[in-house]
């Protein structure tokens, strides 16, 4: 099917309302495969918004990479105007989709850039252009990377690993490579979450941070990265849900005029795409109105809002805030113009690279599906590399002769994709005798204290990073009581640590020098064999 694009006057003001919302949706193609029913709604619900009502875009959560391919275009079948489709891929396609690549998390990039520089660099752009053309190559045309928070509190539970750095220079440096590698394909690129998510140790998914700093440290340190993002031509910025007295005692950035049109738009001379960060989450959900937030979402100045808890409901709020004057048609005006902009960007590349597509591009062709874009040898090598750059470690864990346990603990069994029968974290141990496996969440019970009486060589693996939803940015009590054991009895024979290097940088004064380590950002089945293979010396 081709669609038309009309010009956005040629819509009606609900329409055009409508072009300024991002719905969540499934990545499963039926119904009875939705986990989320709250926020991805039913076929019966999901198509007439927008087939009917003309939203803008959907935000996808969920399924295969071969499945989304096959799901974006259904929803562009299904869509009255072309969509932006987008997703959270971060750490690459593969980190949401199976079967793509799955990168490291940011920060690892960082610890490459300590010693090298340059090659964290030219790592960050591969990532960036391996990021964007396996999202292309099944359909999305929105990466919602890169995070440019600087990520300066240890104990921060939602940026923590997602973000290129702790500093404002080496976070601006690599998150502007990474925009400078997508750039290489027909994709738009996000950086979040503006002015600053990094120094905060509350989980705006649950509540509502309170960021105490001054204008002047904001355009010090935080605000840095963005304006480097906004050099390296960013398609759009998100906003943080963060209330800072001291620009807006009033109301959080995502909602805040002074905010979001006085500093980004103005000061910053951003000209871009605004978009909000979700308004279902708890910083937002729990403190406004689901349309009443949506209206002063537009108030302050974003364009596209993202995951409206009522999504007909947002539309019909702003157009009676139009209606009545509370909003300036101009403002409304203004971001589709942005819209329309960001959409003539993508669909025109599209048609340019796929090389047998001369028309206008309003008159867009389904895009083809290329599975054979998706996890090439050179994009798999450089998701290696940032794994083997940025992994620590010392020591060689020695044979286990007779009883050996490994030890794994994760915060959630349950949907555990990094863990399988044939994952390196339980083969691997257990062809050097750690044959007795573990598997522990914390819905498993207590159980340290009664393993003292029965002392076994354990090789200990802790899979720990921050945790949106959950509100942890580091080691779980469980995880605390099996190392305090283990070490205490004399039982730990290796400690493998998955995700946090602020973890790390906890208990790692707490062991022997003989006990060895290792430590991989990564948690993903590759990242267990690069930092497994490194400590069980001769599976290099």
């Amino acid at each position: 099917m081709t669609h038309l694009l009309p010009d956005f006057n040629e819509l009606t003001l609900p329409e055009q309302v409508a072009q300024m919302l991002v719905v969540r949706a499934s990545g499963h193609l039926f119904d009875h495969q939705i986990l989320y029913p709250t926020w991805e709604p039913k076929a019966e619900t999901l198509r007439p918004w927008l087939q009917d009502l003309a939203v803008g875009g959907v935000i996808l959560l969920g399924g295969s990479a071969a499945e989304i391919a096959l799901r974006c275009q259904q929803l562009q079948d299904w869509a009255k105007v072309p969509l932006l489709l987008c997703a959270d891929i971060e750490e690459g396609v593969g980190q949401r989709f199976s079967g793509a690549t799955w990168f490291a998390p940011p920060l690892a990039l960082a610890e490459i850039a300590k010693a090298n520089p340059a090659s964290a660099v030219e790592l960050a752009t591969e990532m960036g252009r391996w990021t964007a053309q396996e999202a292309l190559a099944i359909g999305l045309n929105w990466v919602l990377a890169p995070v440019v928070d600087v990520n300066n509190n240890p104990q921060n539970p939602v940026i923590n690993v997602r973000a290129f750095g702790e500093t404002p220079a080496v976070t601006g440096q690599l998150a502007t490579a990474f925009i400078h590698g997508a750039q290489k394909h027909p994709v738009l690129t996000t950086a979040k979450h503006f002015p600053g998510h990094g120094d905060t140790a509350t989980d705006s998914h649950l509540d509502l941070p309170v960021i105490p700093h001054s204008l002047d440290r904001l355009q010090s340190l935080e605000y840095l990265p963005f304006q480097a993002a906004i050099a390296a031509g960013v398609d759009s910025i998100m906003s943080a849900h963060l209330l800072i007295p001291s620009l807006d005692p009033d109301y959080p950035a995502t909602l805040s005029p002074r905010i979001l049109t006085g500093e980004l738009r103005e000061a910053l001379g951003f000209d871009g795409i605004i978009v909000t960060d979700a308004l279902v989450m708890g910083a937002i959900a729990q403190r406004y109105g689901a349309n009443e937030a949506a209206v002063l979402a537009v108030e302050a100045g974003a364009d596209v809002l993202m995951m409206p808890a009522d999504p007909p409901g947002a539309i019909q709020a702003i157009c009676e805030a139009v209606e009545t004057g509370r909003i300036a048609p101009s403002r409304i005006q203004a971001s589709l113009e942005r819209i329309w902009r960001a959409k003539q960007k993508i669909f025109t590349l599209s048609i340019e690279d796929s090389g047998t597509h001369h028309h206008a591009w309003e008159q867009r062709p389904p895009a083809p599906i290329r599975l054979d874009w998706l996890a090439q040898p050179p994009a798999q090598e450089a998701a290696a590399q940032i794994l083997k750059q940025s992994s620590q470690g010392r020591g060689t864990i020695a044979e286990a002769e007779g009883f050996a346990r490994n030890v794994i603990i994760v915060d959630e069994l349950m949907g555990c994709d990094i863990l399988n029968r044939r994952a390196p974290a339980i083969i691997i141990p257990q062809q050097h005798g750690y044959q007795t496996l573990y598997l522990i969440d914390n819905h498993s019970p207590a159980q340290p204290d009664a393993l003292k009486a029965t002392p076994e060589p354990t090789l200990l693996q802790l899979f720990i990073r921050g945790n949106p939803f959950r509100g942890s940015a580091g080691l779980s009590q469980l995880a605390r009581d099996w190392v305090d054991m283990l070490l205490e009895s004399g039982q730990l024979k290796g400690l493998i640590l998955y995700g946090s290097p602020y973890s790390l940088e906890t208990f790692l004064p707490l062991l022997p020098p003989e006990v060895p380590y290792g430590f991989s950002y990564g948690q993903m089945t590759a990242a267990q064999a690069i930092v497994l293979g490194a400590r069980f010396k001769h599976d290099e």
